[in-house]
């Protein structure tokens, strides 16, 4: 089993139930030592990001080394979230990974031109879902070197 570095913090921006139980279910795999936090639509992201409302306190909304994002939210979505993380020096430096179902190539392209650093497309299939999991795991754990977050 590979290992990885230090307490991770991960930001996963889901409003699917069921998607995040898989996410979290396929994470605790892994071996990662992390903490997973979770936002259900985008305004509860920017407010978990910016630390505004119950998220202001720093030590239960800390900065996150990386951002799960989907794109169809409530509210505000995933698309003004990159674009809000991405404009700001304080986050703009935290990898964006957007895991969504959408196959659109417009998508696709508006995503990485917002400064998305992947894009992924959701499987239906469980055990495919869970070696994409380990795949982005491996990659941005073990592979890619990670910028300290601020605080």
């Amino acid at each position: 089993m590979r290992t990885y570095p230090l307490q991770l913090n991960i930001l996963l921006v889901e409003d699917s139930q069921e998607d995040y139980v898989a996410f979290a279910r396929c994470i605790d795999r892994t071996g990662l030592k992390h903490t997973l936090y979770r936002a259900c639509d985008g305004d509860e992201a920017l407010d978990f990001l910016f630390r505004r409302g119950r998220h202001a306190d720093p030590l239960t909304s800390p900065r996150p080394s990386l951002i799960l994002l989907d794109l169809n939210l409530p509210g505000t979505d995933g698309r003004e979230v990159l674009a809000r993380v991405k404009q700001d020096e304080r986050l703009r430096s935290i990898p964006v990974i957007v895991l969504t179902t959408s196959t659109n190539p417009r998508d696709v392209s508006e995503c990485h031109e917002q400064g998305a650093n992947s894009y992924q497309v959701k499987s239906v299939d469980y055990d495919r879902f869970r070696q994409d999991v380990q795949h982005t795991v491996n990659y941005w754990f073990g592979t890619a070197v990670l910028p300290d977050p601020a605080d």
